[in-house]
């Protein structure tokens, strides 16, 4: 799911660089690819990739 996130928000940043849009300094692209890059790290670190199954076996 942070992965799907992340891809988001890269695209989203590349958009605003790609067509030169004018934010305010926190929502520029460098911002927003940064917390896409965190959140694809904390996917690949196994945080967000599902839950898992607790069930127990007799």
């Amino acid at each position: 799911m942070l992965a799907i996130i992340a891809a988001v928000l890269f695209l989203i940043a590349w958009l605003i660089n790609a067509a030169e849009i004018s934010t305010n300094d926190v929502f520029t692209s460098t911002n927003v690819m940064l917390v896409g890059l965190a959140l694809l790290a904390l996917h690949v670190a196994g945080i967000g990739s599902g839950w898992g199954s607790r069930t127990r076996r007799r």
